[in-house]
């Protein structure tokens, strides 16, 4: 019988590994996108978009569906759908594998200031700069809200929802950016101070590279952690090495 994978997806790394496994013959691949974006990347295999209903939802569906293993490459701040997925992999008996790529680490230059959360971050940037660019998502925008007295320079792939800080300006891009689009960027608007979540990847770490060129201050929220018990790999190889092990007859 042909083995039956279901990728959380969301995530170039997610796209490459359901390309990667759909590529074998005989193997059933499908995708799960949260449908957060409109317009997301082709992927290969099928596709369903939506939530699961929680960790039980998601048991039901992959004993319905007769999945063999679960490969977790959502993005590294999807902290619920990687619980949910510990614990639906864990009530059905089934392999997970986490994918997560690497994230980012300071070097020399960078005037880095990590701190655990959104929340963390704006209590944080009055004392750093008046102008800010706030690349975290469109989710969580409000935790900076209350900040009337800065100005934001929001940019994201979809709109962010509100509540928004009073004086904000929203860029809609997609990366990968280059360095030097990220400098001009960053003194057109007068940026002072940068505000991003450790996503890590290099689609867009260009705007790190450019912070330290301007030598300005970045505040960097870290990710969080993992279940307890659950171990990630930082590619597609490594993932694909795991769920061949699991999968073996």
């Amino acid at each position: 019988m042909s083995p039956h994978v279901l990728v959380l997806g969301g995530t170039t790394e997610a796209r490459e590994l359901a390309a990667a496994l759909t590529a074998r013959p005989g193997t059933r691949v499908t995708t799960s996108l949260a449908g957060r974006v409109t317009r997301p990347g082709a992927v290969a295999g099928e596709v369903r978009v939506g939530g699961f209903g929680g960790a039980e939802g998601l048991a039901g569906w992959l004993r319905e569906q007769r999945v063999d293993a679960v490969a977790d490459a959502t993005h590294p701040f999807a902290e619920r759908i990687t619980a949910n997925a510990a614990t639906a992999a864990a009530a059905t008996g089934l392999p997970l594998v986490v994918l997560r790529r690497p994230g980012w680490r300071p070097g020399a230059g960078d005037r880095w200031h990590p701190v655990p959360s959104l929340e963390a971050a704006a209590d944080l940037l009055p004392r750093l700069g008046q102008r800010v660019l706030l690349t975290t998502g469109r989710l969580g925008l409000a935790a900076f809200a209350h900040l009337d007295s800065l100005h934001f320079v929001v940019r994201s792939v979809e709109p962010p929802e509100p509540p928004a800080p009073p004086h904000t300006r929203v860029l809609l891009a997609r990366g990968p950016f280059t360095t030097a689009d990220e400098t001009a960027l960053l003194r057109d608007h007068r940026i002072d101070v940068l505000v991003t979540k450790d996503s890590g990847g290099a689609a867009t770490s260009a705007k790190l590279a450019a912070a330290r060129d301007l030598a300005l201050p970045v505040v960097v929220v870290r990710r969080p952690p993992l279940p307890d018990g659950v171990a990630a790999v930082p590619d597609v190889p490594a993932a694909l090495r795991l769920l061949d092990a699991a999968l073996r007859p």
